[in-house]
C-alpha cells in the first residue's frame, strides 16, 4: 500500500492571483481575503475543498484550520465533496420556490436518479440547493458554471441537460 501524500500548491499563475488578493487588505487583515481565496482553491484543486486544501488556505493566509472550516461550511458556494462536470445550483429560497423550483428539483432528481447534493454515478452531474441568486423575479432559476438559467420549465430542464450532457459549461470563472 502506497504512503504517498499529494502537496497541495496553488500553480504559479494562482499563487500571483492569491498574493494579489491579499494585497488589498492591510496589514493584519489578511484573514479578509478567505472568500476569494477560497473560490481561487475550488476552482484549482477540482472543484472542491477538501481538509488538506482548507489546511493549505489557513496556512497561506497565517490562520488557524478551524477558522477556515467555518467559514467553508457556512456558505453553499464551496463544495465540501467532489462535484461532477456540471454542478446543477437550484435555488431554494421563498420567492424560487413560490415560482416551481420545489418541481424543478423534483424533476431534476427524477430525471438524472439522484438527489440534492449527489452526484450521477458516470461523474457527469451534481444536483445541489443553494440559497438566493438573485433572480426571485424570474425564478424558477439554476447557475451551471458562469451561467444562469430562469424561467426554468421542465421542458427547459430537459433541453439544458441534454445540451450539458453534450458540451459541460466550463468550470466557474472565480477571479
Amino acid at each position: 500500500m502506497s504512503t504517498e501524500t499529494k502537496t497541495i500548491q496553488f500553480s504559479a499563475e494562482s499563487l500571483n492571483v492569491c498574493n494579489r488578493i491579499i494585497a488589498r487588505y492591510p496589514e493584519g487583515k489578511q484573514k479578509s481575503a478567505l472568500l476569494p481565496l477560497l473560490h481561487l482553491a475550488q476552482a484549482e484543486f477540482g472543484g472542491w475543498l477538501s481538509p488538506d486544501t482548507m489546511d493549505y488556505v489557513a496556512s497561506i493566509l497565517k490562520i488557524q484550520p478551524i477558522e477556515v472550516y467555518e467559514v467553508a461550511t457556512f456558505y453553499t458556494m464551496y463544495n465540501m465533496k467532489p462535484v461532477g462536470k456540471c454542478l446543477i445550483e437550484v435555488c431554494r429560497t421563498g420567492p424560487c420556490w413560490l415560482r416551481g423550483a420545489e418541481d424543478i428539483v423534483n424533476h431534476i432528481e427524477n430525471k438524472l436518479n439522484i438527489k440534492d447534493g449527489q452526484t450521477t454515478p458516470d461523474g457527469m452531474f451534481t444536483l445541489k440547493t443553494v440559497e438566493c441568486m438573485a433572480a426571485c423575479g424570474t425564478g424558477p432559476m439554476f447557475q451551471c458554471g458562469d451561467h444562469y438559467f430562469e424561467d426554468l420549465t421542465t421542458e427547459k430542464v430537459d433541453e439544458l441537460l441534454e445540451q450539458f450532457r453534450r458540451n459541460p459549461p466550463p468550470v466557474r470563472n472565480i477571479v
